[in-house]
């Protein structure tokens, strides 16, 4: 309790600047926050016992969600690389209304691949990011070794998009700018759904980010899915990331908590338009390192229709490299209504401030696209 009234001490005093709002204000605070001191005792974290309260007098308590048992089979979390349901601790914020080594390697391996869209090709021709992971994974391999030498292009991987292929200039999908969207994902997604309550969740869209320990993610709303009725799933994996949800409007100060690898979020029903962002990545506490949970294989008793595969030691090896200072987080959209169709009009629209509206890409220090002032980038 000492720990998050310094926190909450610590927000209060930082001063604010001319025109921020109490959402920029936690944003800029948690960025500059300093892994191990009093500054994260307010982030609520999910993985402990009894998740802390976050910070304000509007501080939204943890609550124990109820998931749909009876949704998914036991047999098909299975397939998915998943625990049963039953197994699952699902948390939802009163307020608002082992498998991972597959999706590892699948994020950098072969979701990466053409024809799925990512930042490099503005900069790049087709050739030269045809296949970023046989043109890392020796660097990566070597990264111990030489500390000093120029990143890989999958360190400089940003974001992909799957599926629909969101537009960051119009801030729109439209129906022929897609690709088929990986099988895989797609079931991985609709047990996900399914387990939460949202049964025939189709997969059509997807958006990884690439997050580098100095990678933000900029204040945004996920608004430009034509039904937002389904869910918005989240994966992460890797180091450890904090979240601001907010509210409907920017001068709603938002709850922080951490994202730990193998977390997954569904953001639904009033939540699903919030304002959210990712201020921080943290680095391991203990160096260089994978969080525990990555440290165990898959099994050997997979089932004979699973869609989760073996990797290789080789693989992992560079999986490895890549998520000590890393984390990678896959987002996955159902864009239409059942019978929906794309308009055949572009629809009008309001002008709007950038920063708080479509879908943001992630940015770091060296990145080529700011967050907030151009185009919403890892």
């Amino acid at each position: 309790m000492g720990k998050m009234s310094a926190a909450v001490g610590s927000v209060a005093t930082l001063a604010a600047e001319p025109g921020e709002d109490a959402f920029r204000k936690l944003f800029r605070f948690y960025r500059q926050s300093r892994p191990g001191t009093a500054d994260l005792g307010g982030v609520i974290d999910f993985s402990a016992a009894h998740a802390a309260r976050g910070p304000g007098p509007e501080a939204h308590k943890v609550v124990r969600s109820q998931l749909s048992l009876s949704s998914v089979s036991d047999h098909d979390a299975h397939r998915a690389g998943l625990q049963p349901v039953s197994k699952w601790q699902a948390y939802g914020l009163e307020g608002y209304p082992g498998y991972q080594w597959h999706w590892v390697k699948q994020c950098l391996k072969l979701y990466s691949q053409k024809p799925n869209v990512c930042n490099l090709d503005k900069h790049m021709t087709e050739e030269q990011t045809q296949d970023l992971w046989e043109q890392s994974k020796e660097f990566l391999r070597c990264k111990e070794v030489n500390k000093r030498r120029p990143r890989s292009l999958l360190e400089k991987l940003r974001w992909v998009t799957l599926g629909y292929h969101y537009n960051w200039d119009s801030k729109k999908y439209s129906a022929d700018h897609y690709t088929p969207f990986p099988s895989d994902l797609a079931f991985l997604s609709e047990q996900v759904a399914a387990a939460c309550g949202f049964q025939g969740f189709r997969a059509e869209a997807g958006i990884l980010n690439y997050y580098r320990l100095d990678s933000t993610l900029g204040i945004h709303v996920d608004r430009s899915e034509l039904d937002h009725s389904r869910p918005l799933l989240s994966f992460s994996f890797g180091q450890s990331a904090i979240f601001l949800l907010g509210g409907l409007k920017r001068d709603e100060a938002p709850t922080a908590m951490f994202m730990h690898s193998g977390d997954i979020m569904v953001m639904s029903g009033f939540s699903r338009l919030l304002n959210h962002a990712v201020p921080r990545v943290l680095p391991s506490p203990t160096g260089e390192s994978l969080p525990c949970c990555l440290e165990t294989p898959l099994p050997a008793d997979l089932p004979g229709d699973s869609v989760v595969e073996p990797c290789s030691v080789e693989d992992w090896q560079v999986c490895t490299s890549y998520l000590k200072t890393a984390r990678v987080n896959m987002t996955v959209r159902q864009v239409l209504a059942t019978d929906q169709d794309f308009p055949l009009e572009p629809m009008e629209e309001n002008k709007r401030d950038i920063t708080s509206e479509g879908v943001c890409r992630l940015d770091d220090e060296n990145s080529q696209v700011k967050r907030a002032r151009l185009n919403p980038d890892s």
